[in-house]
């Protein structure tokens, strides 16, 4: 086994830092290590989209990634999201029209339409659904989600852009 390393990381906007062994993920490292369980562990290999989260300001399965990759890197979970007690507009809207029922995909669902949008901050209805077909849902159908994600944009643009 490997000697455990130091990694040091901004995630959500506050220097993080802790040891690992090189060969840890980092959907590990940030559930075990720093105590940011919102990012979800699903299929563990890259397929479901559960474990999105940003690094570097672009969408990344965090379960393909060691968290000595993310040395030095910008990291965004769904905990960095909301402003304290305000939601972000996408969780918002996800609120506002149920848009979860296990919660399961959802962490990675709002980080994967945060990307997206950050892009296309005016989706068609066709773009947010081929957007989001790269996070898996088992319960919702996927209606709902879309319906908040368009929502959500608009309400981001009247804001002045994605935050």
């Amino acid at each position: 086994m490997s000697s455990p390393v130091e990694v040091r990381m901004i995630v959500n906007g506050t220097p993080r830092a802790g040891r690992c062994e090189p060969r840890k993920l980092l959907i590990d490292f940030l559930r075990e290590e720093l105590g940011l369980t919102g990012t979800h562990a699903g299929c563990e290999h890259g397929v479901c989209g559960a474990c999105t989260i940003l690094v570097d300001g672009v969408a990344a399965r965090s379960c393909l990634m060691f968290a000595v990759q993310a040395d030095g890197a910008t990291l965004t979970t769904v905990e960095g999201l909301a402003d304290g007690d305000e939601l972000h507009p996408l969780q918002q809207a996800f609120h506002r029209h149920h848009a979860l029922q296990c919660g399961f995909c959802t962490p990675g669902m709002l980080i994967a339409a945060l990307d997206f949008l950050a892009t296309n901050p005016e989706p068609s209805e066709a773009e947010i659904r081929d957007a989001l077909s790269a996070v898996l849902c088992r319960c919702t159908g996927y209606q709902n989600i879309v319906k908040a994600v368009a929502d959500a944009a608009e309400k981001m643009r009247a804001a002045g852009g994605a935050s």
